[in-house]
């Protein structure tokens, strides 16, 4: 893994503050556990009320807990003015989400000034074993300030 600089010297207490006003994340059970530049590691644990019919974790969650991984990740690379946003992800379902505990870990692959890819992997924890059960790839965007659009000048003829 490549060391990243944080463009904002505040990057920790920022990305905690955006992950808690998710209200989604609060609504999971989702935590973070680990934060770093360019990395985070989230978890959750398990609930009956996030399964499916088969019982195991809806894929939705777990894509959900992938996707919020890689936006903190990447949201601790970016200047103190910038919020964000997910532009695109793909998800690949390795193996059904079974467990007492889920965690997600995402890294940086490529910062940018706008867009960020990142890749994360989301782990089952069961009966003493962690299992490989997703992973992801996404693109992220840094939502900067915009000056605001000057009045068009008049055509003095």
């Amino acid at each position: 893994m490549t060391a990243f600089e944080p463009k904002n010297p505040g990057y920790r207490a920022a990305a905690i503050s955006m992950f808690d006003r998710q209200p989604a994340m609060h609504t999971l059970g989702i935590v973070i556990v680990r934060l770093a530049p360019g990395e985070v590691e989230l978890a959750m644990l398990h609930s009956p009320a996030l399964t499916q019919q088969n019982g195991f974790v809806h894929a939705g969650i777990i894509t959900a807990g992938l996707d919020n991984a890689c936006g903190v990740a990447a949201f601790t690379l970016m200047p103190s003015e910038a919020d964000i946003l997910t532009v695109e992800f793909k998800t690949t379902l390795l193996a059904p989400a079974r467990g007492e505990r889920f965690v997600f870990k995402a890294e940086v692959v490529k910062p940018g000034r706008t867009l960020t890819f990142c890749e994360a992997r989301a782990f089952a924890e069961h009966d003493g074993k962690t299992t490989l059960i997703a992973t992801m790839t996404g693109t992220l965007m840094a939502m900067l300030p915009r000056e605001a659009p000057r009045a068009p000048v008049a055509n003095r003829a």
